[in-house]
């Protein structure tokens, strides 16, 4: 059994590759094994993947799957975690980079804490700017309950910081069924899945580890494009809110899913012009019937609470609904 295993997918991200494959051979080890998903790319991506499979296979175990059609982020993950043997898991995206020894970090700290999994900071690489990104959670090098970290309601906390490239999971997880994705989703694949973990696994830490470098101001990345497929945050959130409507302990979390649904919603009103028209037209529609699921009275608290500016994009949302009701 491999040590670590490296879950990288791909989708057309032929200028970036070649870094990303670059800081995967800097850290590879025999006991590593990156297993790398081209998500049925139409450009140069797949020649690249192919010559560097052959390469990193005489200093790492390499597994190569290339999808016939595009499934997605989500999808091309799972196909990795379904192909992974590894003791340990992380995850990288195809147009980031790690530095060098980061992944031999990971597994130590891991290793030292014996928990189910460890989150750490990362480095946002916009241009030539790098500036660190550090995980919500103060509290660093203990292990800790994950359901404790998903409260308060009120402010950013490990839920909120839901990239699964920062960390590493112990391969109980993926035997428990906590580690796959939500098939097909195409943005906000990571919040049903972070809740998961918090609502679930039984033991994690935060480190001080600042090795994965996520690349911004992609022009093929999704947060960039306003077509329908940025509103797959509505079915990721819809689950969320479902989920942990279910859980034992749902008085005390569902205030925190609800806020954080209506905080989305708003930035994405917000930023309505950067969508398409119809996609435009589409997310006040969707948004407006997502507002109209949620548990109406926790709704009308949230919402007192929340900053003036967001809250009056949503109550005017909620009135569109009201006003709707009333004229049928």
């Amino acid at each position: 059994m491999p040590k670590l295993s490296v879950i990288v997918p791909f989708y057309n991200v032929r200028p970036y590759a070649p870094d990303t494959l670059r800081s995967l051979h800097m850290n590879a080890r025999h006991e590593f094994e990156f297993v790398l998903v081209d998500d049925h790319s139409t450009d140069e991506t797949p020649e690249i993947l192919e010559q560097a499979a052959e390469a990193l296979s005489k200093v790492a175990q390499v597994r190569h799957v290339r999808h016939a059609e595009n499934g997605g982020l989500a999808t091309a993950r799972n196909t990795g975690l379904n192909a992974a043997q590894g003791e340990y898991l992380t995850f990288l995206d195809g147009d980031d980079w790690l530095s060098r020894g980061h992944l031999g970090e990971l597994v130590a700290a891991i290793e030292e804490l014996g928990c189910d999994f460890v989150r750490t900071d990362h480095v946002q690489a916009t241009g030539r700017a790098r500036t660190l990104v550090r995980h919500p959670h103060g509290l660093r090098g203990e292990v800790l309950d994950p359901r404790r970290a998903i409260l308060p309601a009120d402010r950013s906390t490990s839920v909120d910081y839901a990239y699964a490239w920062a960390g590493v999971y112990h391969r109980r997880l993926l035997d428990r069924g906590l580690l796959h994705f939500t098939d097909g989703l195409r943005t906000a694949e990571d919040r049903p899945w972070i809740w998961k973990l918090h609502r679930e696994a039984e033991s994690f830490a935060v480190v001080n580890l600042h090795g994965v470098f996520y690349r911004r101001g992609v022009a093929s990345s999704l947060t960039r494009i306003g077509d329908a497929r940025q509103l797959d945050f509505i079915r990721a959130f819809d689950q969320v809110v479902e989920e942990t409507a279910r859980d034992r302990d749902a008085d005390l979390l569902l205030p925190k899913a609800v806020r954080t649904y209506c905080a989305i919603i708003a930035h994405h009103l917000a930023d309505i012009d950067k969508f398409e028209p119809a996609v435009a037209g589409q997310l006040r529609t969707r948004s407006a019937a997502a507002v109209r699921r949620l548990p109406q009275e926790l709704l009308t608290d949230v919402l007192d609470r929340m900053d003036p500016s967001r809250s009056a994009k949503l109550r005017r949302l909620r009135r569109r609904i009201v006003s709707a009701k009333a004229a049928a």
